[in-house]
């Protein structure tokens, strides 16, 4: 597959994750888009979900600036 191909299916899952949430009423949409622990569906609130806890935002920032130390 080429890059353009990958584009293609990524945005086509990100339009049909729209129009599923385009069929739910506000509070189920509400309740659909809150994040939640995968195993027991808990609320996962204040927690950083898909971050990399070792990622050094300000190293990050910093390289990003051109600066080497």
């Amino acid at each position: 597959m080429k890059a353009r191909d990958f584009l293609w299916c990524a945005v086509n899952l990100v339009l049909d994750r729209e129009e599923e949430l385009n069929r739910l009423c506000p509070s189920c949409r509400a309740q659909a888009e809150e994040a939640r622990c995968l195993c027991c569906g808990a609320p996962l609130d204040g927690v950083s979900v898909g971050q990399n806890a070792s990622f050094d935002e300000e190293r990050f920032e910093r390289l990003k600036r051109g600066e080497t130390g």
